[in-house]
């Protein structure tokens, strides 16, 4: 009986070859930009014009332009600002562990998503900004030395490690991305034509010039700063949550919540970058290099992720009942079946139910399908934050204190306006700079076989597996320059 065993999907298909990745991705930038990219250009910048409104609103009014009061004084704010750290996450996750793990397949999704990360945590930093209700006060969070007296940062307050924490994790994040780009920026570099273009992308590409010494520096740095920024997948968001479980609030206090947080901003942060990939995916017709093998990975991810989220969900029933703390097992039964039931059971349903779908090849790999549960599980998540926040504080110990939120017009104008300002950056990126790691996805060439789907031991000797490169046999190294 003979055996027939499968071979990997390729992770890049249409047999590209070096010249076809650099053609293919630089004709996105080089080319003007089309009706479509300009319609949803104009619909980001309507919205963008709302957050500027609304921060108007919000700076010259103060905060009571919201809707929090006194025993709900945490709300959207906070619930925008975790719902957008989370989403940065799968930037660093992809960019550095799985790089680290030596996961090919991330080739062609880490540029877009290490650019998702800088856009998200700045959407994420204008909420506690915002918040402070005098934003031109807010250097006070620094411990600046011979300049507040007598008014020290609080560094046993976990807002004061926030601030250490997002600010070292956009850091690295935005130098991990910048490297990335440069010998890209050179390949655009010396393909440009105008004056202008020319003159930009050799500012941003540093010289580049392709040398033996240039590339190993390149992946000494990167692997360097992947090791750096590895811890940061873990700490960011677990000192995120630490703003809520270093309290002693009901449904709060608990040392569930770093590893739940964690594995739901990676759950949330894996939905947007599929949301982004899938539109890139046809906006730019890139789909040769972002493949229904891609979108099947990440869809495990969030399967695995959201699994997670779910037991974590169960286990804070179980240890309010085990504790037989009466306020906390009062918290977690109004969850479920208070005035906010509706928001528990859109949390549920979107976070739980939904991603178990996942389970299904069919589900897996279908684009409509894969794409309305990374819509799902966002708003999911976003609920989840709400969920958290609110209905642990509008129940206070004393019954006199319940109230009930309702966000404003302005609340609403921040949240909208800040995903103006996301898709306005993230439109501008992936317009002028490259969308894909033309250098990374070069170096995959060789370990992608586009000539059927099984492998046949018995032929093996005959004839050699062709790579997708011509001319190149199966076992010999891939070089390249910047000029292919």
């Amino acid at each position: 009986m003979q055996h027939v065993s499968a071979v990997r999907e390729p992770l890049v298909t249409g047999g590209k070859t070096l010249h076809d990745v650099t053609q293919d991705i630089c004709y996105q930038v080089e080319a003007k930009p089309n009706l479509r990219w300009m319609a949803a250009l104009s619909v980001a910048l309507f919205f963008l014009g709302v957050f500027f409104y609304s921060v108007y609103r919000t700076v010259w009014y103060g905060i009571g332009e919201w809707g929090l009061n006194k025993t709900v004084n945490w709300a959207w704010d906070i619930t925008n600002f975790v719902w957008w750290v989370g989403i940065g996450h799968a930037g660093t996750l992809i960019s550095a562990v799985l790089l680290l793990f030596r996961q090919k397949w991330r080739s062609s999704i880490n540029r877009a998503a290490e650019a998702m990360t800088i856009f998200a945590v700045i959407c994420a930093a204008m909420f506690p900004v915002l918040h402070m209700g005098r934003p031109w006060l807010a250097f006070y969070v620094f411990p600046l030395q011979n300049t507040l007296g007598s008014l020290w940062a609080n560094f046993n307050s976990p807002l004061l490690w926030d601030v250490f924490a997002i600010s070292t994790y956009f850091t690295v994040s935005l130098v991990f991305w910048y490297i990335g780009l440069i010998p890209d920026f050179a390949s655009i570099r010396d393909r440009a034509k105008g004056p202008i273009a020319k003159f930009s992308y050799s500012m941003l590409s540093f010289g580049w010039k392709g040398s033996a010494k240039a590339w190993s520096r390149y992946e000494t740095v990167s692997l360097i700063l992947a090791g750096v920024s590895t811890p940061l997948v873990l700490s960011v968001h677990t000192i995120v949550s630490m703003d809520f479980a270093t309290s002693v609030v009901p449904g709060w206090h608990t040392t569930i919540f770093p590893p739940y947080f964690v594995a739901g901003a990676i759950f949330s942060g894996f939905a947007m970058v599929l949301t982004l990939m899938l539109i890139t995916r046809v906006v730019f017709r890139l789909e040769d290099y972002i493949t229904l093998e891609h979108i099947a990975l990440m869809n495990k991810i969030m399967m695995v992720t959201g699994s997670i989220v779910g037991v974590a969900y169960i286990t804070e029933f179980f240890i309010a009942w085990y504790s037989q703390v009466e306020f906390e097992q009062y918290a977690f039964i109004n969850r479920a079946t208070g005035p906010y039931w509706w928001a528990y059971a859109s949390m549920m349903t979107c976070n739980v139910i939904t991603p178990q779908l996942v389970w299904f090849r069919r589900v897996r790999y279908s684009i409509p399908l894969t794409f309305a549960l990374s819509i799902v599980v966002n708003i999911g998540m976003w609920f989840e934050r709400f969920v958290i926040i609110v209905t642990s504080l509008h129940r206070d110990y004393l019954p006199s204190s319940w109230a009930m939120f309702s966000p404003t017009i302005i609340d609403i104008g921040l949240y909208v306006g800040t995903l103006g300002l996301f898709f306005t950056l993230f439109l501008l990126f992936a317009k002028f700079f490259p969308v894909i790691n033309m250098a990374e996805v070069k170096t995959i060439l060789k370990y992608t076989v586009d000539n059927g789907p099984t492998y046949n031991p018995s032929k093996a000797h005959h004839a050699p597996v062709q790579t997708s490169t011509p001319g190149v046999p199966a076992s010999a190294p891939v070089t390249y320059n910047q000029h292919d």
